[in-house]
């Protein structure tokens, strides 16, 4: 069993949208890794963040994707930092990967203040400006097609399930 998609990208990339999107245009499930998290863990991930720190937080993300990838056959979103661990990058390899590339005003504006995502907590611009920084080569890296999302999610999931009848 193995994903028809995964799908990577920054916190606001859309991945969750787009994916529900890309999921319903094939008929298969959707499912995303941070979901999977909270379930296993019964906390909400700022809550495992506060309450455990982000080493155990990345252990569970690790552990989430490695399950997922092996045993989901519909559309996958990956959090955002999923990408950081050099194993499953590894993993990522034989998957197709689509790398949601979204500018830092749309992705800023997307997440606001969300509360639920830990990482962005403080100056929400500044702390996103620096995580894509970070994480551009690694999701650049795993993908093997990659997509702007400075357009309707309903546009890039048609894209992206075209794409996947090449």
């Amino acid at each position: 069993m193995s994903p028809v998609v995964v799908l990577v990208g920054a916190p606001g990339s859309g991945k969750s949208t787009v994916g529900r999107l890309i999921a319903d245009r094939l008929g298969v499930d959707f499912r995303d890794s941070d979901a999977d998290i909270e379930a296993a863990a019964g906390q909400k991930i700022a809550d495992i963040f506060v309450d455990h720190g982000e080493p155990y937080f990345r252990a569970l993300e690790k552990a989430a994707v490695k399950e997922a990838l092996a045993g989901h056959d519909g559309v996958l979103a990956l959090g955002g930092g999923a990408v950081l661990d050099a194993g499953t990058r590894v993993l990522l390899k034989a998957h197709r990967v689509v790398f949601l590339d979204v500018t830092l005003p749309d992705a800023a504006a997307r997440v606001g203040l969300n509360r639920d995502r830990p990482l962005l907590l403080g100056n929400v611009r500044g702390t996103l400006m620096k995580l894509m920084d970070e994480r551009r080569p690694l999701y650049e890296e795993v993908a093997v097609l990659t997509v702007r999302t400075d357009r309707e999610p309903e546009e890039i999931a048609a894209d992206i399930v075209e794409s996947l009848k090449k």
